[in-house]
Protein backbone atom coordinates (compact mmCIF):
# COMPACT_ATOMS: atom_id res chain seq x y z
CA UNK A 1 0.00 0.00 0.00
CA UNK A 2 1.51 3.65 -0.98
CA UNK A 3 1.47 6.92 1.69
CA UNK A 4 -1.03 8.13 -0.81
CA UNK A 5 -3.92 5.64 0.14
CA UNK A 6 -1.96 5.10 3.79
CA UNK A 7 -3.48 8.70 4.00
CA UNK A 8 -6.71 8.28 3.18
CA UNK A 9 -7.99 8.52 6.34
CA UNK A 10 -11.30 6.77 7.95
CA UNK A 11 -14.21 8.41 6.82
CA UNK A 12 -17.77 8.56 8.50
CA UNK A 13 -21.07 9.33 8.49
CA UNK A 14 -23.58 11.18 10.20
CA UNK A 15 -27.30 10.35 10.12
CA UNK A 16 -29.90 12.39 11.24
CA UNK A 17 -33.04 9.91 11.86
CA UNK A 18 -36.33 11.06 10.06
CA UNK A 19 -39.79 9.69 9.08
CA UNK A 20 -37.89 7.64 6.78
CA UNK A 21 -34.70 6.59 8.60
CA UNK A 22 -31.31 8.35 8.21
CA UNK A 23 -30.40 11.55 6.52
CA UNK A 24 -26.59 11.70 6.36
CA UNK A 25 -24.48 14.26 7.49
CA UNK A 26 -21.25 13.10 6.37
CA UNK A 27 -18.30 12.70 8.63
CA UNK A 28 -15.12 11.43 8.77
CA UNK A 29 -14.88 8.78 11.98
CA UNK A 30 -12.87 8.45 13.57
CA UNK A 31 -9.65 11.75 17.88
CA UNK A 32 -6.86 13.08 22.64
CA UNK A 33 -5.05 13.21 25.34
CA UNK A 34 -0.87 12.76 24.39
CA UNK A 35 0.11 9.29 25.83
CA UNK A 36 3.35 7.59 24.67
CA UNK A 37 2.86 4.86 21.96
CA UNK A 38 3.53 1.37 22.18
CA UNK A 39 5.99 0.43 19.54
CA UNK A 40 4.38 0.38 16.17
CA UNK A 41 4.87 -3.16 15.37
CA UNK A 42 2.95 -3.85 18.87
CA UNK A 43 -1.13 -4.85 16.89
CA UNK A 44 -3.63 -5.83 19.45
CA UNK A 45 -4.77 -9.11 18.62
CA UNK A 46 -5.57 -12.05 19.86
CA UNK A 47 -3.62 -15.18 19.33
CA UNK A 48 -6.98 -16.82 18.15
CA UNK A 49 -7.62 -14.34 15.85
CA UNK A 50 -8.49 -15.62 11.68
CA UNK A 51 -5.30 -15.04 9.51
CA UNK A 52 -7.59 -11.97 8.14
CA UNK A 53 -7.42 -10.11 11.73
CA UNK A 54 -3.50 -11.29 11.96
CA UNK A 55 -2.99 -9.95 8.63
CA UNK A 56 -4.82 -6.17 9.10
CA UNK A 57 -3.04 -6.43 12.15
CA UNK A 58 0.23 -6.48 10.69
CA UNK A 59 -0.66 -3.99 7.60
CA UNK A 60 -1.96 -0.99 10.17
CA UNK A 61 1.60 -1.64 11.98
CA UNK A 62 3.17 -1.02 8.84
CA UNK A 63 0.96 1.77 8.20
CA UNK A 64 1.69 3.45 11.54
CA UNK A 65 5.19 3.19 11.04
CA UNK A 66 5.17 4.94 7.63
CA UNK A 67 3.06 7.25 9.04
CA UNK A 68 5.45 7.95 11.87
CA UNK A 69 8.38 7.84 9.45
CA UNK A 70 7.03 10.48 7.73
CA UNK A 71 6.36 13.28 10.42
CA UNK A 72 2.71 12.38 10.91
CA UNK A 73 0.75 11.54 13.36
CA UNK A 74 2.05 14.30 15.64
CA UNK A 75 0.55 14.40 19.44
CA UNK A 76 2.10 18.14 20.20
CA UNK A 77 -1.54 19.83 19.81
CA UNK A 78 -0.26 22.06 17.26
CA UNK A 79 3.01 24.95 17.77
CA UNK A 80 4.56 27.64 16.04
CA UNK A 81 4.92 26.04 12.57
CA UNK A 82 0.87 25.81 12.53
CA UNK A 83 -0.36 29.48 13.14
CA UNK A 84 -4.34 30.14 12.67
CA UNK A 85 -6.10 33.09 13.33
CA UNK A 86 -9.47 33.93 14.37
CA UNK A 87 -10.79 34.01 10.79
CA UNK A 88 -9.43 30.87 10.10
CA UNK A 89 -11.03 29.22 13.19
CA UNK A 90 -14.38 30.75 11.95
CA UNK A 91 -14.22 29.36 8.81
CA UNK A 92 -12.40 25.91 9.84
CA UNK A 93 -15.63 25.79 11.94
CA UNK A 94 -18.24 26.22 10.00
CA UNK A 95 -16.92 23.94 7.40
CA UNK A 96 -16.31 20.73 9.69
CA UNK A 97 -19.63 21.54 12.21
CA UNK A 98 -21.77 22.84 9.14
CA UNK A 99 -21.35 20.50 6.17
CA UNK A 100 -21.45 17.33 5.66
CA UNK A 101 -18.45 15.23 3.48
CA UNK A 102 -21.27 12.21 2.53
CA UNK A 103 -24.63 12.24 1.98
CA UNK A 104 -26.95 9.09 2.12
CA UNK A 105 -27.57 7.01 -1.39
CA UNK A 106 -29.36 3.65 -1.73
CA UNK A 107 -26.43 1.46 -1.37
CA UNK A 108 -24.78 3.62 1.24
CA UNK A 109 -22.94 7.01 1.75
CA UNK A 110 -22.13 9.20 -1.31
CA UNK A 111 -18.78 11.29 -0.98
CA UNK A 112 -20.74 14.81 -1.42
CA UNK A 113 -20.20 17.80 -0.14
CA UNK A 114 -23.24 19.17 0.83
CA UNK A 115 -24.60 22.00 3.49
CA UNK A 116 -25.81 21.01 6.51
CA UNK A 117 -27.55 22.05 10.49
CA UNK A 118 -25.24 22.44 13.42
CA UNK A 119 -25.55 19.54 15.53
CA UNK A 120 -24.38 18.44 18.71
CA UNK A 121 -26.06 16.89 22.10
CA UNK A 122 -28.64 18.40 24.27
CA UNK A 123 -28.82 15.88 26.93
CA UNK A 124 -26.15 13.87 28.91
CA UNK A 125 -23.86 11.82 26.51
CA UNK A 126 -23.13 8.25 28.03
CA UNK A 127 -20.59 6.09 26.48
CA UNK A 128 -20.59 2.57 26.96
CA UNK A 129 -17.59 0.24 25.24
CA UNK A 130 -17.88 -2.58 24.05
CA UNK A 131 -14.98 -4.78 23.71
CA UNK A 132 -14.53 -7.83 21.27
CA UNK A 133 -13.65 -11.24 22.83
CA UNK A 134 -10.25 -10.84 20.97
CA UNK A 135 -9.20 -7.55 22.86
CA UNK A 136 -7.15 -8.86 25.83
CA UNK A 137 -8.26 -7.92 29.73
CA UNK A 138 -5.01 -5.55 29.57
CA UNK A 139 -5.95 -4.34 26.68
CA UNK A 140 -9.31 -3.50 27.68
CA UNK A 141 -8.35 -1.48 31.01
CA UNK A 142 -6.02 0.70 29.23
CA UNK A 143 -8.69 1.70 26.53
CA UNK A 144 -11.11 2.34 29.09
CA UNK A 145 -8.70 4.03 31.12
CA UNK A 146 -8.11 6.36 27.83
CA UNK A 147 -11.52 6.83 26.94
CA UNK A 148 -12.77 7.84 30.48
CA UNK A 149 -9.75 10.41 30.97
CA UNK A 150 -10.52 11.77 27.20
CA UNK A 151 -14.32 12.01 27.84
CA UNK A 152 -13.78 14.00 30.83
CA UNK A 153 -11.77 16.20 29.10
CA UNK A 154 -14.41 16.90 26.62
CA UNK A 155 -16.88 17.25 29.17
CA UNK A 156 -14.53 20.29 30.56
CA UNK A 157 -14.31 21.91 27.02
CA UNK A 158 -18.06 21.58 26.20
CA UNK A 159 -19.40 22.32 29.41
CA UNK A 160 -21.57 18.98 28.72
CA UNK A 161 -22.25 16.51 30.60
CA UNK A 162 -19.89 13.56 28.70
CA UNK A 163 -18.83 10.49 30.51
CA UNK A 164 -18.72 6.44 30.52
CA UNK A 165 -21.61 4.80 31.84
CA UNK A 166 -23.76 1.52 31.19
CA UNK A 167 -26.88 3.02 32.50
CA UNK A 168 -29.35 3.54 29.07
CA UNK A 169 -26.06 5.05 27.03
CA UNK A 170 -26.60 6.87 24.20
CA UNK A 171 -23.12 6.36 22.98
CA UNK A 172 -21.66 3.14 21.52
CA UNK A 173 -18.26 2.65 20.96
CA UNK A 174 -17.18 -0.95 20.14
CA UNK A 175 -13.57 -2.04 19.75
CA UNK A 176 -13.59 -5.38 17.87
CA UNK A 177 -11.67 -6.90 15.32
CA UNK A 178 -12.24 -8.22 11.58
CA UNK A 179 -14.60 -11.19 12.79
CA UNK A 180 -16.29 -9.66 15.40
CA UNK A 181 -17.11 -6.56 13.35
CA UNK A 182 -18.73 -8.77 10.24
CA UNK A 183 -20.86 -9.79 12.74
CA UNK A 184 -22.23 -6.68 14.22
CA UNK A 185 -25.15 -6.12 11.89
CA UNK A 186 -27.75 -7.29 14.72
CA UNK A 187 -26.43 -5.17 17.30
CA UNK A 188 -25.81 -1.82 14.78
CA UNK A 189 -29.72 -2.39 13.62
CA UNK A 190 -31.02 -2.19 17.03
CA UNK A 191 -28.40 0.58 18.60
CA UNK A 192 -29.51 2.61 15.11
CA UNK A 193 -32.57 1.75 13.88
CA UNK A 194 -33.74 3.10 10.45
CA UNK A 195 -30.27 2.10 8.45
CA UNK A 196 -30.42 0.78 5.06
CA UNK A 197 -28.89 -2.45 4.65
CA UNK A 198 -25.79 -0.98 2.27
CA UNK A 199 -25.32 1.51 4.99
CA UNK A 200 -25.36 -1.40 8.00
CA UNK A 201 -22.37 -3.24 5.49
CA UNK A 202 -21.12 0.05 5.33
CA UNK A 203 -19.64 -0.80 8.78
CA UNK A 204 -19.79 -4.93 8.64
CA UNK A 205 -17.76 -5.06 5.81
CA UNK A 206 -15.79 -2.21 6.09
CA UNK A 207 -12.82 -1.48 3.62
CA UNK A 208 -9.36 -1.89 4.75
CA UNK A 209 -9.25 2.04 3.88
CA UNK A 210 -11.44 2.93 6.87
CA UNK A 211 -9.66 2.87 10.06
CA UNK A 212 -12.55 3.58 12.15
CA UNK A 213 -15.56 5.11 11.72
CA UNK A 214 -19.04 6.60 13.85
CA UNK A 215 -22.96 7.01 13.03
CA UNK A 216 -24.42 9.71 14.89
CA UNK A 217 -28.52 10.53 14.79
CA UNK A 218 -30.36 13.04 15.30
CA UNK A 219 -34.48 13.59 15.07
CA UNK A 220 -35.38 15.21 11.88
CA UNK A 221 -33.87 18.51 10.95
CA UNK A 222 -33.34 19.57 15.25
CA UNK A 223 -29.83 19.21 15.19
CA UNK A 224 -30.06 17.27 18.32
CA UNK A 225 -28.11 14.10 19.05
CA UNK A 226 -29.91 10.80 20.38
CA UNK A 227 -28.07 8.32 19.86
CA UNK A 228 -24.05 7.30 18.19
CA UNK A 229 -22.36 4.38 17.29
CA UNK A 230 -18.44 4.44 16.82
CA UNK A 231 -16.49 0.92 15.31
CA UNK A 232 -12.65 1.21 15.90
CA UNK A 233 -10.77 -1.86 14.65
CA UNK A 234 -8.87 -4.02 17.50
CA UNK A 235 -5.86 -4.65 15.11
CA UNK A 236 -4.92 -1.41 15.62
CA UNK A 237 -1.25 -0.17 17.02
CA UNK A 238 -1.48 1.62 19.85
CA UNK A 239 -1.18 5.93 18.54
CA UNK A 240 -3.53 4.43 15.13
CA UNK A 241 -5.51 2.81 18.00
CA UNK A 242 -6.14 6.41 20.41
CA UNK A 243 -6.02 8.74 17.08
CA UNK A 244 -8.94 6.88 16.46
CA UNK A 245 -10.78 7.50 19.68
CA UNK A 246 -10.20 11.06 19.55
CA UNK A 247 -11.61 11.35 16.29
CA UNK A 248 -14.46 9.72 16.57
CA UNK A 249 -15.72 10.82 19.65
CA UNK A 250 -14.94 14.28 19.04
CA UNK A 251 -16.96 13.99 15.29
CA UNK A 252 -20.16 11.45 17.28
CA UNK A 253 -20.21 15.22 19.01
CA UNK A 254 -21.12 17.39 16.38
CA UNK A 255 -18.04 17.94 14.47
CA UNK A 256 -19.22 15.99 11.71
CA UNK A 257 -17.26 16.65 8.52
CA UNK A 258 -13.38 17.28 7.52
CA UNK A 259 -11.21 20.04 5.46
CA UNK A 260 -8.16 20.10 4.41
CA UNK A 261 -7.64 23.38 5.06
CA UNK A 262 -7.96 22.43 8.98
CA UNK A 263 -4.22 22.87 10.66
CA UNK A 264 -3.93 22.11 13.31
CA UNK A 265 -6.91 20.02 13.48
CA UNK A 266 -7.71 15.94 13.32
CA UNK A 267 -10.74 16.85 11.49
CA UNK A 268 -8.55 16.70 8.51
CA UNK A 269 -7.94 13.79 6.13
CA UNK A 270 -3.93 14.43 5.98
CA UNK A 271 -3.03 12.66 9.15
CA UNK A 272 -0.60 15.11 10.34
CA UNK A 273 -2.22 15.27 13.96
CA UNK A 274 -3.37 11.95 15.89
CA UNK A 275 -4.52 13.44 18.61
CA UNK A 276 -7.11 16.47 19.32
CA UNK A 277 -5.25 20.27 19.06
CA UNK A 278 -5.38 23.07 20.72
CA UNK A 279 -7.42 24.56 17.52
CA UNK A 280 -9.71 22.03 17.79
CA UNK A 281 -10.53 22.32 21.42
CA UNK A 282 -11.70 25.62 20.63
CA UNK A 283 -13.87 24.51 18.20
CA UNK A 284 -15.52 22.64 20.44
CA UNK A 285 -16.23 25.06 22.69
CA UNK A 286 -17.67 26.86 20.21
CA UNK A 287 -20.08 24.50 19.34
CA UNK A 288 -21.39 23.70 22.76
CA UNK A 289 -21.34 27.61 23.27
CA UNK A 290 -25.04 28.39 24.22
CA UNK A 291 -24.87 31.11 21.48
CA UNK A 292 -25.54 28.52 19.19
CA UNK A 293 -27.99 26.83 19.09
CA UNK A 294 -28.91 23.04 17.28
CA UNK A 295 -30.27 23.23 13.85
CA UNK A 296 -28.96 26.58 12.98
CA UNK A 297 -28.08 27.09 9.17
CA UNK A 298 -24.73 28.55 8.06
CA UNK A 299 -26.42 32.24 7.75
CA UNK A 300 -28.04 32.09 10.93
CA UNK A 301 -24.71 31.01 12.86
CA UNK A 302 -22.24 32.80 10.87
CA UNK A 303 -22.06 35.82 12.53
CA UNK A 304 -22.39 34.06 15.85
CA UNK A 305 -19.43 32.28 15.12
CA UNK A 306 -17.06 34.66 13.95
CA UNK A 307 -18.20 36.59 17.19
CA UNK A 308 -17.54 33.46 19.28
CA UNK A 309 -13.59 33.37 17.39
CA UNK A 310 -12.41 36.41 17.91
CA UNK A 311 -13.52 36.31 21.58
CA UNK A 312 -11.32 33.22 22.16
CA UNK A 313 -8.33 34.43 20.06
CA UNK A 314 -8.17 37.37 21.76
CA UNK A 315 -9.28 39.59 18.55
CA UNK A 316 -6.34 38.25 16.47
CA UNK A 317 -7.36 38.42 12.62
Amino acid sequence: MNLAATLRRVTALVCALAVAGCVVSPQAPISSVAAPGRPAAEAAHSPAASAASEAIGQHFAQVQMELLSNGLLRSDGGGTDTPYTERMLAENFIRIALYDEYARGPLGPVQRQTESRLRRWDVPVRVALRFGASVSADRRATDTARISSYLDRLSRLTGHQISLSDTAPNFFVHLVNEDERRALGPTLRSALPGLSAGEVSGITQMPLSTYCLVYAMSDGDSGRYTRAFAVIRAEHPDLLRLSCMHEEIAQGLGLANDSPRARPSIFNDDEEFALLTGQDELMLRMLYNPALTPGMTEAEARPIIFSLARSLLGGES
